[in-house]
């Protein structure tokens, strides 16, 4: 009889994919053009301006107004795309690349049903996630329990990446920051969007990876309450670069000569491959009450075999939610 080490098959299956991926060179490192320089002292001051000191200080989403075209329609369903100029304020906007600066959606939602009896959750991109489709399937199956998909295509990403940006290797680690302050401020508009102009009952942000650190930010910052499901996601993009296999696709010389600081010594740790579990459990300290739930797998081996557990969070996670009285 022959012992299977399951854990042990999917974090071989992360290394593998990582190894075939990042270690091939068959793209550039991520950052071979160093940190970013001003760049990241802009980003430090825009940053701190995420997290006031005191409670509830946090400031409002701008209002957004997307135009939108039907891309296809059925009888039970409709699928739209919009597009809007991002909310960033201005000296975000002057750093962000142009392709950037205006933001693309895509709306999946069924008919026939008033939205103030409908939830809608923004799904938000992991790494290298350039295009709405994986998410659209992610989300299609719940129309049937009147749940609405939005598909943000992140800046630097899809139609938004920049000419010289090959793939998602973004050049600098300035555009990691801007990527993800910018994902926030849009997803919070879009979730205002949903709240104040589309009028639905519920509304939830998710993402895998990447996508659920943003998710998790955005559900801290949300002035209401909306359901908060962040998938396979560590509590920080540390982890991610220096821990785990995204160490092997890092310009760690680029950015040893720019920063001009010793490397840090890394490890890596069991079952998940890019996402090491220490990293999960942060996220459950800092809410409490907050519920994690494990899949048998590591990170690429999860992202393709568990859609239905991930459905199942995104719908036990509206279940959580009161819904919004009808001003109608």
């Amino acid at each position: 009889m022959v012992t299977v080490n399951i854990g042990m098959l999917h974090y071989i299956l992360d290394h593998v994919y990582g190894a075939f991926v990042h270690r091939t060179k068959i793209t550039p490192p991520f950052f071979s053009r160093g940190w970013g320089g001003t760049k990241l002292e802009l980003l430090e001051r825009l940053i701190s301006q995420l997290f006031p000191e005191v409670e509830g200080q946090n400031w409002p989403p701008s209002l957004i107004r997307p135009i939108w075209r039907t891309v296809w329609e059925t009888q039970n369903a409709c699928l739209r795309e919009g597009v809007f100029r991002t909310p960033c304020g201005e000296q975000l906007l002057s750093a962000l690349p142009p392709e950037s600066h205006n933001a693309r959606v895509a709306f999946l939602v069924p008919k026939d049903v008033p939205p103030q009896k409908m939830a809608c959750v923004v799904h938000l991109a992991g790494t290298g996630d350039h295009t709405f489709e994986r998410r659209l399937r992610l989300g299609g199956p719940l129309l049937k329990q009147n749940i609405a998909t939005m598909v943000l295509e992140s800046p630097f990403y899809g139609q938004r990446r920049p000419m010289l940006q090959r793939g998602a290797k973004l050049l600098c680690v300035s555009d990691l920051l801007l990527l993800g302050r910018a994902t926030i401020e849009e997803a919070r508009s879009l979730l205002y969007w949903l709240d104040s102009e589309a009028g639905f009952g519920k509304m939830g942000v998710c993402g895998l990876s990447m996508g659920g650190v943003h998710a998790a930010m955005v559900g801290s910052l949300h002035p209401t309450p909306v359901a908060t499901l962040p998938f396979l996601s560590p509590h920080s993009a540390v982890v991610a670069f220096c821990e785990g296999i995204l160490k092997h696709a890092t310009a760690w010389e680029a950015l040893r000569e720019d920063l001009a600081a010793k490397e840090a010594a890394m490890t890596l740790e069991e079952d998940d491959g890019y996402i090491p579990k220490h990293s999960v459990l942060e996220l459950q300290k800092a809410w409490p009450g907050s519920e994690v739930r494990w899949v048998t797998g590591g990170h690429v081996s999860s992202f393709l075999l568990h859609n239905n557990e991930f459905r199942k969070a995104i719908v036990d996670g509206l279940n959580r939610l009161e819904w919004k009285e009808s001003s109608l």
